[in-house]
């Protein structure tokens, strides 16, 4: 059985003092959480107050994106390297407001899981589809392709597939644990053609994900947690979000 895996994409928010506050706060709330791995991804500035607070706990710090290149004369980019010098063990790629608002392809996504996993960080891919994609019938379609190009040449292990149709991130809609589930299993059931180990890794579900829904969309059987947006930026909330997912 998959170890549930629930992690915060904080995304353009918080300050130091503010991701200080946070854990703290937060740390109490899940100390004896045992049936879950747990992970943070604070924004850039604030991985240093994290890591420092994060270190003698069992939480994961994560950064939210990464550049392709080991180092160089890329002005505002972040290496593989920084972030494992700032106490990262894993980052986020793909997310789909990177490939939206910074035309992030699945090719660019490609070069990042590899430089990420040569440089020793666990990564986490983003895919998913928009409203219009699905209501075109081309959810499969299009999971299929992010899939291929993002996973080119790449083995399965310490990759965890982030699923978030498009049309549910921060939107307050959410995909019926139905639809969830039924994406997860089509995405699995390619990593079983495509890959070696595709029973091992964990896809989580992200949209729009709440206190109110983490327990019914965990009770899926191919819903291994959940990539956590706005639920996340509260302590309290996210810590139900933690305890829920383990509930099943």
């Amino acid at each position: 059985m998959r170890k549930p895996f629930i992690a915060a994409n904080w995304k353009m928010n918080k300050t130091a003092e503010e991701t200080e506050e946070f854990i703290n706060s937060f740390l109490p709330l899940v100390k004896d959480v045992s049936g879950a791995d747990i992970l943070l991804a604070p924004p850039y500035t604030s991985l240093g107050v994290a890591a420092r607070l994060l270190k003698s706990s069992h939480v994961i710090l994560a950064a939210q994106n990464v550049f392709y290149e080991e180092k160089g004369a890329y002005t505002g980019e972040i290496s593989p390297a920084m972030l494992k010098s700032a106490g990262c063990s894993c980052v986020i790629i793909g997310h789909s407001e990177r490939r939206q608002y910074f035309s992030e392809t699945d090719t660019i996504v490609n070069r990042k899981i590899k430089t990420a996993r040569k440089n020793g960080l666990d990564v986490i891919l983003c895919i998913g589809e928009s409203l219009q994609e699905r209501e075109a019938n081309k959810t499969f379609d299009v999971l299929d392709r992010q899939l291929a190009g993002s996973l080119a040449d790449l083995p399965l292990d310490r990759i965890t597939v982030a699923y978030e149709p498009i049309w549910a991130i921060g939107t307050g809609k959410t995909a019926t644990k139905e639809q969830a589930n039924e994406a997860h299993a089509h995405i699995r059931q390619w990593m079983r053609k495509h890959k070696e180990g595709a029973d091992a890794v964990r896809i989580q579900y992200g949209g729009s994900v709440t206190p109110d829904n983490i327990e019914s969309l965990m009770t899926q059987p191919e819903v291994d947690g959940a990539l956590v947006g706005g639920a996340s930026l509260k302590p309290d909330s996210f810590a139900k979000i933690v305890t829920g997912a383990i509930k099943n």
